[in-house]
């Protein structure tokens, strides 16, 4: 999933990088650290409700100047009114920020919709960011239409503070990814129960209506409101579950959807069941993902020259043994690099969100980055070499957060607004225990997917609204792409996926990242390009290569 930003994710600068970024889309791999470092990254199912309610027309504009999607050149967008609870579709009205890519060429056969994970991605950011991942021949021959989900971004948004800045004053060091010890610990637990109530008492009803399923009777209103008699989508990361939701909620009306990066839909509501003993990430197996991730990482690194990886120290245990003094030296106290104190958990969360992204891609439209892993082992190395030495400010810091001053409020509660809503968590007092289990199972790597969940354990609203199965709802058959090591979701995710719904096909691809998309595949590509054209779908135990091997050397 990608999880944090906190929060998959997205093209923005926010406090705090906890896992949470790969759920939302993860897309500012390693934020804390570049900042200091880089100058210059329950219900039925539904289709009996598919007439239920006026459907909007959509009135389509030209983009706000400054939008990403005005930046990015070839979007128009709209905003369309949904129900604010569907049970009573002539009641109050929410609004949802929507943005489509036009195809560019002459004809084309419809739209394809798509979600860029979290919960609580920003399609408007998103797409525009990440629009030249798409394949050139489904730009020219489909509309790609996006949107902020409710509770989101530029629709009808969760706000628990004035200000981004003034939940920043509120979090202050809370903000962190993950606690360190047992003082902490309690401290984090508090304030985030706090944090909760803040929210609660600030956002009334619309807390009750922001859970997977609602977003999917928007996505049915989307549909239907640009006349598509079938839905098209693509799905990554969080949005997978938002892709199997809509299957079973509309089976009738689900037509070639890929499910990219996947969250098996029985972890994230713990099968249906209350107290589960695991918290999300871990029933994914989001810290055991990283920790493969981490050692994949390391042991290529190590087989590498610095050239070509600058963390490498030779050899893959040497490079392993580098690692763990790097941490047993930040743990002594923060490092100083540019000018500023870097910590152990700045390290272990960038690193953490750097493994979801094998090359660098920057995006001049939001001015984020994904930093590949040959920039984040320059990282590395660079805090590995600075010892205490004090080099300067770095000047990107005052840039990023000018980008990140001009987009819509999106505090971390529109992330928790959904993931806590509806995805059962332990009790808080269940936490320090589970830390043990973690470091049993998976190291340091897996602290920020641990307590990225703990705010969940103390939310104090529950949605009746959820669906949480059955996944099997006869459909047409739909695509569903894992990476072999995918350290956000793990490939038996996608495996999952697979088996739960009733006519699914997986695609494989063996490579290192979180999605396919995001880390290209050709192969993967050109699969699912003719799975939408056509409904071709890959023939069974397909295998296809990724693009680029990680760490490749400077002129490849």
């Amino acid at each position: 999933m990608m999880k944090s930003s906190r929060s998959c994710v997205p093209e923005r600068i926010r406090r705090g990088t906890g896992r949470r970024a790969r759920l939302i889309g993860a897309g500012v791999a390693a934020v804390a650290l570049m900042s200091v470092l880089v100058p210059a990254l329950g219900a039925a199912r539904a289709d009996a409700a598919e007439g239920s309610g006026a459907v909007p027309s959509v009135a389509w504009h030209r983009c706000a100047a400054g939008s990403a999607a005005e930046m990015a050149g070839g979007f128009l967008c709209a905003t369309v009114a949904a129900p604010l609870d569907y049970r009573n579709p002539s009641g109050p009205k929410i609004k949802l920020a929507v943005v489509e890519h036009v195809a560019t060429g002459s004809a084309h056969p419809g739209a394809i919709f798509f979600n860029p994970g979290g919960p609580g991605g920003e399609g408007t950011v998103q797409l525009p960011s990440w629009i030249g991942f798409f394949p050139k021949a489904l730009l020219r021959e489909y509309d790609i239409v996006s949107w902020d989900p409710r509770g989101v971004g530029a629709s009808t948004a969760v706000k628990c503070f004035p200000s981004e800045a003034a939940e920043s004053a509120f979090l202050g060091k809370y903000a962190s990814p993950f606690p360190v010890g047992r003082r902490q610990q309690a401290a984090y637990i508090r304030r985030w129960r706090e944090f909760g109530k803040i929210c609660a008492a600030r956002n009334g009803a619309l807390l009750r209506h922001i859970s997977t399923a609602d977003t999917a009777r928007d996505l049915n209103l989307l549909r239907q409101d640009l006349g598509q008699a079938k839905l098209n989508y693509l799905g990554i990361s969080y949005g997978t579950f938002l892709g199997a939701t809509y299957a079973n909620l509309f089976p009738r009306q689900a037509g070639r959807l890929v499910l990219d990066g996947n969250v098996a839909p029985e972890a994230w509501t713990n099968g249906g069941r209350p107290n589960p003993r695991l918290s999300v990430f871990l029933r994914i197996g989001s810290d055991t993902g990283a920790a493969r991730t981490l050692a994949a990482f390391l042991r290529i690194c190590g087989q590498r020259s610095t050239q070509d990886c600058a963390f490498s120290a030779g050899s893959p245990a040497a490079t392993r043994a580098k690692w763990d003094a790097l941490l047993a030296r930040l743990r002594r106290a923060p490092i100083n690099v540019g000018g500023a104190p870097v910590t152990y958990v700045e390290v272990v969360t960038s690193l953490s969100n750097a493994l979801d992204f094998v090359q660098p891609h920057i995006t001049p439209v939001t001015g984020g980055s994904f930093p590949g892993w040959s920039q984040a082992a320059q990282l590395l190395q660079q805090v590995w070499m600075a010892r205490n030495a004090s080099t300067g400010a770095s000047p990107g810091t005052r840039a990023a957060a000018a980008v990140a001053a001009a987009q819509p409020y999106t505090g971390l509660e529109q992330y928790y607004s959904i993931a806590c809503n509806e995805a059962p968590s332990p009790p808080a007092s269940a936490f320090a225990g589970l830390q043990h289990l973690v470091l049993r199972r998976s190291g340091v790597i897996g602290l920020p997917d641990l307590w990225t969940d703990e705010p969940c354990a103390t939310w104090p609203v529950r949605q009746a609204g959820t669906y949480d199965g059955p996944w099997n709802a006869p459909t047409s058959p739909i695509l569903v792409i894992g990476n072999t090591t995918d350290p956000s979701t793990p490939l038996h995710n996608a495996i999952a996926m697979t088996r739960q719904l009733a006519n699914a096909r997986l695609l494989v691809v063996h490579g290192y990242g979180h999605t396919t998309l995001l880390n290209p595949s050709t192969c993967a590509g050109n699969y699912m390009t003719a799975y939408f054209q056509t409904g071709a779908l890959p023939p069974k135990g397909t295998v296809c290569p990724q693009n680029l091997p990680p760490f490749p050397p400077p002129t490849g």
